[in-house]
């Protein structure tokens, strides 16, 4: 395994962070459990997890995935073995379960910090991150800005001064954001410089094969700023594995069985370019699963690629896929395929 620097933090993270978004509903205790036993045996020192979790989130099943993790804690002694990440949840009219108000006031973020911290059973959280803008933006499933009517008043330097109270307090060690866009990146920086408040550690956004949108924008935001992309569904829900493309298979337990309304990466472009970067893998000796993970791994602008699995199995392959080192000729080939389908899923 593999580590590298965790911006604003002087901790190393393995390049493989564990996510843990379907403890409590796709997995039991004892399975989230029995993953992270796995994770860490292997090197996986880094836990990305968020009070809404599990996922699809439910008044029965919110913050599950803290209290396993939180159980996991307590049954090992292992915390101060882990980097810790954890999220606020923003505004969505559907979560009104989970708080008062779903929105990055401090009352919010001293509220929705306290119970992850109850749940984890910790004192601290190494990462603390927003899940999504309050604002009105594009995140998860949109490609681009649409111009709207929005109430949100710039409250950014009052987020960031909350924050830094948490970090005083040695509550939290570093902050990050989550499904943000260029924009939201560089008010955060800006903020942060003009008034000596804490710098943006991570963005955690979605980047794969098939979604390479980070790219156009963020990427050299991350670059010059030195900000840790956290890259998530890099298979982009299972697609990039491969197992869709054999449809005599069962699939009745995949997410995309069970949660239809998750179905980014399952349009007919999805589905043609998956079908290249499989003839790519295959071509080269490889399977598909480790060339989509070896190519996000391969970003320089990567901190740590999250993986989630529902299965050790899964995870297993997922985390000696990192072993994998893509040649310029494969890299070029992947290049050619981006051309024809650039960036699939929104």
């Amino acid at each position: 395994m593999k580590y590298n620097k965790l911006p604003q933090l002087d901790s190393k993270v393995s390049e493989v962070c564990l996510g843990t978004m379907t403890f409590g509903q796709q997995n039991t205790e004892a399975e989230g459990h029995a993953q992270m036993d796995l994770a860490f045996e292997k090197g996986v020192n880094f836990f990305d997890t968020a009070e809404m979790y599990s996922i699809p989130s439910h008044k029965e099943t919110y913050g599950s995935t803290e209290k396993i993790i939180g159980t996991w804690f307590k049954n090992t002694g292992k915390r101060d073995k882990i980097v810790l990440a954890s999220k606020i949840a923003g505004p969505n009219p559907n979560f009104g379960y989970m708080r008062e108000k779903l929105d990055f006031s401090p009352k919010s973020l001293h509220y929705a910090l306290d119970n992850s911290l109850k749940r984890l059973q910790t004192d601290y959280i190494d990462l603390y991150q927003l899940h999504w803008p309050e604002r009105k933006t594009n995140f998860f499933g949109q490609r681009g800005y649409k111009v709207t009517s929005d109430s949100w008043e710039d409250n950014i330097h009052q987020v960031l001064e909350t924050l830094d109270g948490f970090i005083k307090a040695g509550k939290i060690k570093a902050i990050g954001v989550s499904n943000e866009n260029p924009w939201g990146l560089m008010r955060y920086l800006e903020e942060s410089k003009q008034f000596n408040l804490p710098k943006i550690a991570t963005v955690q956004n979605p980047y794969s094969l098939l979604n390479r949108l980070f790219e156009v924008g963020s990427a050299e935001i991350c670059h010059r700023e030195n900000i840790g992309l956290l890259a998530y569904s890099p298979l982009g829900f299972g697609v990039l594995t491969g197992k869709y493309l054999d449809e005599t298979k069962n699939h009745s337990k995949s997410r995309l069985h069970l949660f239809p309304q998750y179905s980014r990466y399952n349009n007919e472009q999805c589905k043609a370019a998956t079908l290249r970067y499989h003839d790519i893998a295959t071509k080269h000796g490889l399977t598909l699963t480790q060339l989509a993970l070896a190519f996000v791994n391969q970003q320089q602008y990567v901190t740590s690629t999250i993986i989630g699995a529902t299965t050790t199995a899964q995870l297993t392959e997922n985390i000696e896929a990192f072993r994998i080192k893509l040649s310029d000729e494969i890299l070029s080939e992947i290049e050619a395929v981006q051309a024809v389908y650039p960036n699939p899923a929104p």
